[in-house]
């Protein structure tokens, strides 16, 4: 899927009109049937079932707050056919918005943009379900997983719960992740498709509940592993290709300790500065071609990743400095790309600097407790995603190796670090 994008100089877009504020729309009974009849035809090719737990205790139009996992394009299809007819709104990337504004918006859409403070977004959910009585579906990971498990969850959503005051369903879908993984650029596979639908919470127990209980107890909804539940049920996965982008998510050789030099090709997976070679089998198994196999699960991997880019942090000795193409977003008309610069992370945060001199964008620590990082987003390139409430810059790395998914895992645990610190001085 493209996203249209227009060349303008820097200046030229920030004097563009901002992106105004507009109250979710009710969804119309039309448009919940278009849904689902469009999407039906990959959800009969999955041999999609939905087992329901308790969702006799929600009446058929009662609002509720509908938290799913999020792995591929077909978690939009999924719910638009279990929530069928119940009437939802769907919490939406504002980005999606561009060029199609007035059809998600009609649809339901409400916009909103990830890893970044949104006090509309809350007002837009409370209005949803009180004034519309609608439900309001969200992606409280916001992003794809990497690693096929999942990724953090905003300290607010216990808050929210509370604020929202009406009962709480989950969606946890399997077979979705492998399926479609993102690091293989969201090619299809022949993989069975299941979900839980769970009614979670009721008004009543969230009334009686502490936002930090209310958190925990969703918190422990999102722990899973798709790598380890393609294992136990012996999904077994025969594409050749099922390796190819694997070196974005495992970008650290764990023999040379090399990074940015791992290959994905076919169903192996290989460093060029040491020749180790693995291959992911096709139950989800990473084995050495030759020698030790240093970590046979994927997740296990991506966390000693994880580990050895919080001892940079707190050695300081991280450091990511990488020219980029530079794209904006102001309003939903389009993209606009606006030239070149440097973007920098360090423990001090990210600094985005280009466009001849005139761009100079501060990003700290405690901005984002996440980034919205993606692989060919929108069919561009990789891209590492920073900015504030009135605009959002897309930087595209260039030429630089594998960085985005490590500068997901600084940045998370940068966040961590620093309101430690801060919980600290107070």
């Amino acid at each position: 899927m493209k996203i249209k994008v227009v060349n303008r100089k820097y200046e030229e877009v920030l004097a563009l009109p901002k992106m105004k504020r507009r109250k979710p729309m009710k969804q119309s009974m039309f448009f919940r049937i278009i849904l689902r009849i469009a999407s039906s035809f990959d959800l009969r090719a999955t041999h999609f079932r939905c087992n329901k737990i308790g969702m006799d205790k929600v009446g058929k139009q009662e609002p509720c707050l509908v938290l799913m996992n999020h792995s591929s394009f077909i978690d939009l299809e999924i719910v638009s056919t279990v929530l069928f007819p119940r009437c939802f709104n769907i919490v939406t990337t504002s980005d999606a918005f561009v060029g199609l504004n007035w059809i998600l918006r009609l649809i339901g859409c409400i916009p909103t943009k990830k890893f970044i403070a949104d006090t509309n977004l809350v007002r837009d959910m409370i209005y949803a379900v009180k004034e519309l009585k609608s439900s309001v579906v969200m992606y409280p990971e916001a992003s794809y997983s990497f690693d096929g498990t999942a990724t953090p969850l905003p300290d607010s959503i216990g808050r929210l719960v509370k604020m929202l005051g009406v009962p709480v369903i989950t969606i946890r879908t399997y077979g979705a992740f492998a399926r479609q993984p993102l690091y293989n650029g969201l090619c299809k596979r022949k993989v069975d498709v299941s979900a839980d639908m769970k009614y979670l919470l009721s008004a009543k127990e969230i009334a009686e509940k502490t936002a930090e209980e209310i958190q925990k107890i969703v918190q422990a909804e999102f722990a899973f592993d798709n790598f380890k539940w393609q294992q136990d049920n012996k999904v077994y996965i025969p594409e050749a290709s099922r390796a190819e982008g694997l070196e974005r998510v495992l970008y650290k050789c764990p023999q040379c300790l090399t990074e940015g030099e791992m290959v994905g090709q076919g169903s192996k997976l290989y460093c060029k500065h040491c020749g180790k070679q693995y291959e992911l089998t096709e139950y989800g198994y990473m084995k050495a071609v030759q020698g030790e196999t240093e970590y046979e699960h994927i997740p296990d991997w991506y966390k000693w990743e994880r580990a050895c880019v919080r001892k940079e942090l707190e050695e300081d000795t991280y450091f990511l400095k990488v020219s980029v193409d530079i794209c904006m977003m102001v309003d939903t008309k389009s993209i606009y790309r606006v030239g070149e610069g440097i973007l920098t992370h360090t423990k001090e945060g990210f600094h985005l600097s280009g466009c001849e001199g005139q761009l100079d964008y501060y990003h700290k620590p405690l901005a984002s407790y996440s980034l919205y990082s993606d692989y060919f987003w929108y069919e561009i390139g990789d891209v590492i995603c920073i900015g504030d409430s009135n605009v959002l810059y897309y930087c595209f790395p260039k030429e630089c190796g594998d960085v985005v998914a490590k500068t997901r895992l600084a940045t998370e645990e940068l966040y961590k670090i620093a309101k430690k610190n801060k919980k600290a001085i107070q």
